[in-house]
């Protein structure tokens, strides 16, 4: 009998979907209007960022809608004595390999599949590799470092050991399905071999590894007891107003307290209290439904949940880990509606609502519970940037939601601020306190530089009427969080990636990667009209292929009302436009990049707190014939620092659509320059640094991205060879690995 083609396994681009089609008007119905840009002009200082927490890695905002209130404290730091941005700019690069400006090193530290115990092999790099659980996972992401004292103890300053956290976002080669994986490429076809299966589950999650400077040089430490993996297997609590809710029943969980892994993590973000958070991104991809799914839940509300979600019934999955064999642990992942219970305790129907969400990990504590923070919503969960941590107010959690036109999030804790929290020793605990109980807002930005963010809330008269979707209670808007952005019409945005605050002022950063569904006309539920905040719409040529909508995509900044991390108003611009240099600069390099700056795609995105340099990185494909995807530093402003724009869209009935934004101060080679070129197919992501700023760790993710599945076996037929021909590991099939970056003077980084 024939084997069915498994068509999970056809390359696809799992981070370039788009599954809104509410009819929000991300502003058109304010396009052509000409308002005044008073509320983004007003208004004094910025807020500083608190010099509480020396290691805190993501920190910000502050300030209160009202005008008269008092300004916070403002914390002044002397200027440092070397200059920013000091090095020589980057040029482009296609080359196989890492490219750092003359006076820095950059060296391979950790790659999937290194042991992380004494007793699991070395990794021979062939396919043959068994002990994943006790491996490096693959496509190393977001991370973070929490130092170690000289004893081992959590610390906030140590500079020579420390641990790094990591997400493991996929398996090689995503778009082709972990081929380099396997001996010879891997089961195309379902079903898929448990063996296979097992390796590619295992590879998923998130690893700890302890690192140390050994002299001059930084070192994995393989026998550390800190060392762990967290992959498909480990058991996690559901946490907050979702758990125990009848949505996350399962036959795993009959009482709806905890799931089985965390999936396709992406961004990451660090506690005040010195935890670890990962974002779980593009989860609905790895679940399948049947084709006769939706008559078999009676086309219930959970179908329109699921479509949302991506999840239409027939639906492949992403790997075919469904038909990996008999056992349950294949079995989650199909959705389908198999059992005769009323509430899903007999399969897996309600599986994929324990996926989605921000998970928090407290890396120097194995014995301490892992947790999915449920109040913060679900979503494509990227980064999670704390704004300005100030005792007596609450936390502000900002996030986004990386699929084509999805929304800007913000959590605000119920819980005001204790500054003895930051050394609390049950850090988990904290997190309860913290990050359990809140309010879940969406922004909507206005044609004028203002903007507002609406509380997702089933008291909201919106969400409690919404048409489209019957919300039952605050644990049904949660699990639903897109489905309430619908309801209260937030802005469509170009998806939004990661997000960092900058510890100067407390302005809010999000990457905006690029959208292939903006039109001046829309055609379809699926494609949104440019706006003021997703102004551009143009076409971008690589080679012979047209790239329409925004290709480039741009860095949208946000200043919170005076109320700080309570404020339900704000005002934004765009700090940086991705184009190449020479694009139209009245229409498309709004930002005047020149060659050493342009870029394409922004995603992963990081303030330094010893130097406030903003580090961002790309995950691009429409400028990859010119460059390698890459990393560049910027001295970033504020918001309001630079200009009002107009653009003006050529409708085909030769009418102009005029949309007016506002563009951030011109890039000039003090302000941006590129400082890394990345290995041929790769992602640039990850971004963490020791408390002094000498050691800046980076991921690079899924470099040999595009080699054909056939060629699995031949290595003068990869896409790329990193890092084996840097000189690290066994084999020469591409490994995603991270690299430490230090300057050769011992100074820090970037300046």
């Amino acid at each position: 009998m024939n084997k069915p083609t498994d068509l999970a396994r056809i390359p696809v681009d799992h981070d370039d979907i788009d599954t809104n089609v509410s009819s929000n008007d991300s502003f058109s119905t304010v396009l052509e209007a000409r308002l005044s840009r008073r509320s983004l002009l007003r208004g004094g200082a910025a807020s500083a960022a608190t010099a509480m927490l020396g290691a805190l890695g993501l920190s910000g905002c502050g300030g209160s809608d009202n005008d008269t209130a008092p300004a916070p404290p403002v914390v002044v730091t002397p200027p440092p004595a070397d200059k920013l941005l000091g090095f020589g700019a980057v040029s482009k690069s296609l080359a196989d390999t890492v490219v750092v400006p003359a006076g820095y090193t950059a060296s391979v530290l950790y790659a999937m599949g290194d042991p992380l115990t004494a007793a699991t092999p070395a990794f021979r790099n062939d396919g043959t590799d068994t002990d994943h659980e006790n491996r490096a996972g693959d496509q190393h992401d977001g991370m973070e470092f929490f130092p170690l004292s000289g004893s081992g103890a959590p610390s906030t300053s140590a500079i020579e050991r420390g641990l790094l956290a990591m997400n493991h976002e996929a398996t090689i080669d995503e778009k082709l399905s972990a081929f380099f994986l396997h001996p010879t490429g891997g089961t195309m076809s379902l079903p898929r071999p448990g063996a296979e299966v097992d390796k590619e589950m295992a590879l998923h999650g998130l690893s700890v590894v302890e690192v140390r400077r050994n002299a001059a040089k930084w070192e994995t430490v393989k026998e550390s007891s800190f060392n762990r993996r967290v992959h498909q297997q480990t058991e996690i609590e559901l946490s907050g107003p979702v758990r125990g809710n009848a949505l996350v029943v399962t036959k795993y969980s009959t009482n709806g307290t905890k799931i089985r892994g965390t999936l396709n993590n992406c961004g990451t973000g660090k506690t005040p209290w010195n935890t670890y958070l990962s974002g779980e991104e593009n989860w609905s991809g790895y679940f399948t439904r049947a084709a006769t799914d939706d008559a078999a839940r009676g086309n219930d509300k959970s179908v329109v949940s699921l479509k949302r979600y991506g999840r239409d019934q027939g639906a492949a999955s992403r790997h075919g880990w469904e038909t990996g064999g008999a056992d349950d642990k294949y079995a989650r992942w199909n959705l389908s509606k198999k059992g005769a219970s009323l509430d899903g305790s007999d399969d897996y129907r309600n599986e994929m609502n324990g996926m989605g969400y921000i998970v928090e990990m407290d890396a120097y504590d194995k014995t301490r519970s892992i947790k999915k923070r449920t109040a913060l919503g679900r979503y494509a969960h990227e980064s999670a940037a704390f704004g300005m941590v100030v005792a007596g107010q609450p936390l502000a959690v900002y996030m986004g939601d990386d699929s084509r036109n999805e929304y800007i999030f913000k959590f605000v804790s119920t819980a005001l601020w204790a500054a003895a929290d930051a050394t609390a020793a049950d850090r988990i605990a904290t997190g309860d306190k913290y990050l359990d109980s809140g309010k879940l807002y969406v922004a909507k930005f206005a044609a004028d530089g203002s903007g507002q963010w609406i509380e997702l809330s089933i008291a909201n008269p919106l969400i409690a009427a919404y048409a489209g979707y019957k919300f039952a209670d605050q644990a049904d808007v949660l699990v639903n969080a897109r489905l309430a952005g619908d309801a209260v019409g937030a802005t469509k945005m170009d998806r939004p990636e990661w997000c960092s605050v900058n510890p100067a002022n407390g302005e809010i950063y999000y990457t905006l990667t690029n959208n292939s569904n903006r039109r001046v006309e829309p055609s379809g539920a699926s494609q949104a009209a440019p706006d003021a905040a997703n102004p551009r719409v143009y076409t971008d040529m690589k080679g012979t292929t047209a790239q329409v909508g925004n290709p480039n995509g741009h860095i949208v900044r946000m200043k919170e009302g005076a109320a700080g991390s309570a404020a339900t108003a704000f005002t934004w611009d765009v700090y940086l436009f991705g184009a190449e240099a020479g694009a139209a600069a009245a229409t498309v390099n709004l930002s005047g990049l020149s060659a050493d700056q342009d870029f394409s795609s922004p995603d992963g995105l990081a303030f330094s707190t010893a130097t406030g340099i903003c580090w961002f990185q790309t995950d691009d494909g429409a400028y990859t014939d010119v460059s390698n995807c890459m990393m560049l530093a910027g001295l970033p402003g504020k918001v309001g620092d630079g200009k009002k724009v107009t653009l003006n869209h050529a409708r085909a009935n030769g009418t102009t659509l005029a949309v007016d934004t506002y563009v951030g101060q011109a890039a000039t080679a003090d302000t941006l320059k590129r400082f890394l070129v990345g290995p041929v197919g790769a992602e640039i992501t990850g971004i963490a640094e020791t408390p002094d700023g000498k050691a800046l760790f980076v991921n690079i993710q899924h470099p040999g991205e595009g080699t054909a599945a056939a060629n699995a076996a031949d290595p003068t037929k990869y896409a790329s060879q990193w890092p084996s021909n840097a000189g690290y590991g066994a084999g020469k099939r591409p490994r995603s690995a991270t690299i430490v970056i230090t300057k050769n003077d011992g100074g820090r980084i970037g300046s």
